[in-house]
């Protein structure tokens, strides 16, 4: 099997992982996914090191191992919440939106690679050689494509020192309006999203296209 297979696979089993914790979460008779979740520690472990990653393979990397640090706080917190026996409404709805990842201090190890240049340097400068780029028709149906976009951003603003303040249900709320006025606007079909780094200063861009 490929890198890029192996990749693929992690991805697979990341959002099966979270699918399963959902199921979990709204049935007090289910066991956790404690299996899926240690062959997503497995592979991310397999990877941390990036020795046989290339620079866009590091960079697909970083994003999920990210995502998985973000929903695993949220996955404890829940699950304290459930032993705890707590049973209010705001508890109840508990879910990815609306956290925040700066709140969140890991309990576990977090595996993720520091943004890797050709030579095996650490570079600042990812963002400006390779946008992180996702296209979006209707953001309302393409949540996991919000969501690394989110990631993305706030990733590369913690690199260069900036506000990270902001949530993932609002983000979602501007990009809905924002690609919906591009549209109409435009007449297009989709909306092309970038993240990257000019000048050290992080920026979102949005563009029709067609």
């Amino acid at each position: 099997m490929t890198v890029d297979e192996e990749l693929n696979v992690l991805e697979s089993q990341l959002r099966r992982l979270k699918i399963e914790y959902e199921v979990f979460f709204s049935n007090p008779q289910k066991r956790p996914p404690t299996d899926v979740e240690w062959k997503v520690l497995a592979m991310l472990r397999k990877f941390s090191d990036g020795g046989r990653l290339s620079f866009s393979q590091r960079f697909r990397y970083n994003e999920m191992a990210q995502r998985y640090a973000i929903y695993s706080d949220l996955w404890r917190k829940k699950a304290r919440i459930r032993e705890e026996g707590y049973r209010r409404p705001q508890d109840a709805l508990l879910s990815v939106q609306g956290v925040r990842p700066e709140e969140h201090v890991p309990e576990h190890k977090v595996y993720g690679l520091g943004h890797l240049s050709a030579d095996g340097s650490v570079s600042d400068r990812l963002a400006e050689d390779q946008p992180f780029v996702v296209h979006c028709t209707d953001p309302g149906a393409e949540r996991d494509k919000v969501e690394k976009l989110f990631i993305a951003l706030t990733g590369a603003k913690k690199k260069a020192g900036e506000n990270t303040s902001g949530s993932l249900e609002s983000f979602t709320s501007f990009v809905q309006k924002k690609t919906e006025q591009i549209r109409k606007q435009h007449g297009c079909k989709s909306v092309e999203y970038s993240v990257d780094v000019t000048g050290g200063k992080v920026k979102l861009t949005a563009k029709a296209k067609a």
